[in-house]
């Protein structure tokens, strides 16, 4: 069982579209997401700096668009796609179009909202995340209970992710659990939490007038690690998603239970095949960062892997 894992964040510096640019039907491609989304992707993939693509409402588009090109085109090598897909964070909405629940322009005009609307709810209160590396799990929830934090991704591979007000996180740095390293992250706000309730209404409001397909490929969800049979379900959880913990370790728990025998991170690709390394031991992984890795990805797909 092959498994697609669409990134909710991952190495999109500037210009990291420019190479797919080069491929057939990419740029007409990359036109109509841009539309869909309401944000120029062809700009901000291969022109703008660091700090404008960091942009909540330009890097959600960004990202969601590379992981559907990097899709399109393993399909169009590999004459398959997965058997099996799943989404962190902002990923879901890749992993919707991936096993047939939406298409990839509803897609990119959810995300446009998405977006748009947590960068909003992000601007109303200073707030920020950072990742928590190793430490007892129990010590690192008490602290983050006695701090305020919420615990915003549950990452799997020894890695939470802490989010809350700024002086908090800053005190979380100050005096880290035992054992653990904080990191800030570059984010604008304090996402999958119950700062981010205007962007779930506003993400409702904007999949009240989509029509979602059923599955026809296994998917999680981030919401417990659970599969979903049914799209409208689907749809629902991809709402309520944004004010709430990403259990990419629980998805991974049940990649394993499944029996996955690989796995394929699509662009731009690198945190979450670095924790499947981890968390998926002896698991083949892939991570398609730039289409010269795309042999190996259709390699893995066909069976045709060292």
């Amino acid at each position: 069982m092959i498994v697609y894992a669409c990134p909710g964040q991952g190495s999109q510096t500037p210009g990291f579209l420019s190479p797919w640019l080069e491929l057939d039907a990419v740029q007409e491609q990359l036109a109509a997401f841009s539309e869909a989304a309401g944000v120029d992707l062809v700009l901000h993939g291969t022109v703008s700096d660091a700090d404008t693509i960091r942009d909540t409402r330009i890097a959600q588009p960004l990202i969601v668009a590379a992981s559907l090109i990097a899709a399109d085109q393993l399909s169009k090598r590999a004459g398959r796609g997965p058997d099996g897909i799943a989404g962190h964070s902002v990923g879901e909405l890749a992993a919707l179009v991936g096993a047939g629940v939406i298409d990839a322009e509803t897609a990119m005009r959810l995300v446009g909202v998405r977006g748009r609307a947590m960068a909003d709810a992000a601007a109303q209160t200073p707030t920020g995340m950072s990742a928590v590396l190793g430490g007892d799990e129990n010590a690192v929830l008490a602290r983050l209970a006695e701090l305020d934090l919420t615990p915003a991704n549950y990452n799997g591979g020894g890695q939470i992710v802490a989010a809350g007000a700024l002086p908090a996180l800053a005190a979380l740095a100050e005096e880290p659990v035992r054992g653990t390293r904080v990191i800030p992250l570059q984010v604008a706000g304090a996402f999958h939490t119950s700062y981010m309730a205007s962007a779930v209404a506003a993400l409702r409001d904007a999949v009240a007038d989509v029509e979602a397909g059923d599955p026809q490929v296994t998917l999680w969800t981030n919401r417990d690690g659970s599969t979903v049979a049914d799209g409208t379900t689907a749809l629902g959880y991809l709402v309520d998603q944004v004010a709430s913990p990403v259990r990419w370790d629980l998805c991974m728990a049940s990649f394993a239970e499944q029996g996955i025998t690989g796995l394929i991170e699509l662009a731009p690709a690198g945190a979450l095949v670095g924790l499947a390394k981890r968390g998926l031991r002896g698991v083949p992984t892939v991570a398609v960062k730039t289409p010269e890795d795309l042999d190996a990805a259709v390699a893995l797909l066909n069976g045709e892997a060292a």
